[in-house]
C-alpha cells in the first residue's frame, strides 16, 4: 500500500532531517521547495518572487498540482513511500488528501530564534543572515497559510533540543507509520 506523508514547518525547523531519515528507509522525497527553486531558475527570479508569482499566475493550487503529478509518476514506477516536503497551505493539504488515501501531515516545530541560528549556519541561497530578512520570510510563509497547515497537522514533532534526540523522535514516528 502506498503511503504519502506531508511535512510542514517554518524555515529551519528540521523538515529536511525528517526527509533524510525517511529516504534512508526507502522513501522518495518530493520537495515542493525544489519545484519552486527549479521554476525560479527558469524564470530568473528569486524563490520568494516565484512562489508568489506562480500562485498569482496559475492559482493557489499550482505547486500542489505539479507535486501530485510528480508523485503519481513515481507511483507508476513502483514507489510506495513518498514524503512531500514543504507543504505551505490548507489548499495543498486538501488536494493531497483528495489524491492519496491515508495522507497525513506532520509538522516540525522549533522556536524562531532557534530556527534563525540554524539558517545562519545553513547558508542556503534563500536563507537570510539578518533577523529582519528571516522575519520577513516567516511572514511570507505564514501568508501562504502555513500556520493553518501546522495547526491542523496529524502529528507535531518538536525540534528544539540536540540532533540525536530529534533523530530518535523522527525514527519512532516513521516506524509508527510503517516506513
Amino acid at each position: 500500500m502506498m503511503q504519502v506523508i506531508g511535512i510542514t514547518g517554518m524555515p529551519g525547523s528540521g523538515k529536511s532531517i525528517v526527509s533524510d531519515l525517511a529516504c534512508k528507509k526507502g522513501a522518495i522525497i518530493v520537495s515542493m521547495g525544489d519545484i519552486i527553486r527549479e521554476e525560479a531558475e527558469k524564470r530568473g527570479e528569486t524563490t520568494g518572487e516565484t512562489a508568489v508569482n506562480l500562485r498569482k499566475e496559475f492559482g493557489e493550487y499550482i505547486v500542489s498540482e505539479l507535486t501530485i503529478e510528480k508523485i503519481k509518476k513515481l507511483q507508476k514506477e513502483g514507489h510506495d513511500k513518498i514524503v512531500v516536503e514543504g507543504i505551505r497551505s490548507h489548499h495543498e493539504v486538501e488536494m493531497f488528501k483528495e489524491s492519496f488515501d491515508n495522507f497525513i501531515i506532520v509538522s516540525i516545530f522549533a522556536k524562531p530564534m532557534i530556527r534563525f541560528e540554524r539558517l545562519k549556519k545553513r547558508k542556503r541561497e534563500d536563507d537570510s543572515q539578518d533577523y529582519a530578512g528571516f522575519s520577513e520570510r516567516d511572514q511570507r510563509e505564514l501568508g501562504f497559510g502555513m500556520g493553518n497547515v501546522i495547526s491542523l497537522s496529524d502529528r507535531t514533532l518538536i525540534n528544539e533540543s540536540d540532533l540525536d534526540s530529534f533523530i530518535e523522535k523522527v525514527e519512532k514516528f516513521l516506524d509508527e507509520i510503517g516506513f
